[in-house]
């Protein structure tokens, strides 16, 4: 009965052990999920959002101080390609080809499909043209869908201000979104509250001195499910968001870094045909330039 006992002890850390093998190896390459706070440079929080309950949840949420540093932001500028306004990238590609510092997708984007990891379109380089009103430099590419309900913008003076669908005397900048999230400190209501995917939003409290993005992982089963549109309200209004608005999300969100090498490293775990930690070429992105 002794010996049967010391081999059940032995049994409880080996157990263990391959839980914890088996779990590392689920999530090689993704983030951790446990909460993080951490500085990325002078004015720039991240913080590490990880919810358990009613669905598990990892968001990825960059908080920009402008006080604290001189910021710069970018629109993708347009490209000369015939069939588009631009060609496709990465939001990894966007970052290495600009420079930028901080950088996540933007608007959604024709044309696109996605039948097998084989079978999709675009690839990097292909021509692809922005859904909304867009404009990069004070040139406008992009007029949005004419013939719908036009999408909500974000406008972007020459002073970096920002505002949400109350265009400047002169256009500037201009990215638009998928829907508003929050208006004047309320959240927008009816948003849905069922239905799961990776997200991408933005949003600015109410002086404009923070800038608030936010990413969130999804359709990765037993690491995180996603988010609902009303997940992302009330995840933004917990950062004290005064306005915000869905950006594309799907496989295309994406929140990228410059590291200390000036590399590109992607802070979340994005999905593209399922493949997780894979980059989807999109058309347009938000980056910020920081002084250092």
């Amino acid at each position: 009965m002794k010996t049967k006992g010391i081999r059940g002890l032995w049994a409880v850390p080996v157990v263990l052990f391959l839980l914890i093998g088996v779990y590392g190896l689920f999530t090689l390459g993704r983030p951790a999920p446990v909460p993080v706070k951490r500085q990325l440079y002078e004015g720039v929080a991240y913080h590490r959002v990880v919810y358990y309950l009613p669905h598990a949840m990892i968001a990825h949420v960059a908080v920009i101080d402008r006080r604290q540093a001189e910021f710069r932001f970018l629109v993708t500028p347009p490209d000369e390609i015939e069939g588009g306004a631009l060609k496709a990238r990465t939001t990894s590609e966007f970052m290495e080809e600009f420079g930028v510092q901080i950088a996540i997708n933007g608007d959604g984007f024709s044309p696109w499909w996605s039948r097998s990891p084989v079978d999709y379109y675009p690839h990097s380089g292909d021509p692809v043209t922005p859904l909304g009103f867009t404009a990069s430099g004070g040139d406008v590419y992009a007029d949005g869908l004419q013939d719908e309900e036009p999408e909500p913008t974000l406008y972007i003076n020459r002073r970096n201000e920002l505002t949400f669908n109350l265009p400047p005397n002169k256009i500037f900048h201009a990215l638009s979104g998928d829907r508003m999230l929050i208006q004047g400190g309320e959240i927008v209501t009816g948003l849905d509250d069922s239905v799961l995917h990776p997200r991408t939003a933005i949003g600015v409290n109410r002086n404009g001195r923070y800038v608030i993005l936010v990413v969130v992982d999804g359709r990765q089963p037993f690491y995180s499910a996603g988010a609902t549109y009303q997940d992302l309200a009330d995840l933004l209004k917990d950062f004290d968001a005064h306005f915000a608005m869905a950006l594309d999300g799907g496989g295309s969100s994406t929140l990228v870094v410059q590291d200390a090498l000036g590399n590109a490293e992607v802070l979340n775990s994005p999905i593209d045909n399922y493949v997780p930690g894979r980059e989807r070429p999109v058309a347009n992105h938000f980056g910020i330039y920081i002084k250092r």
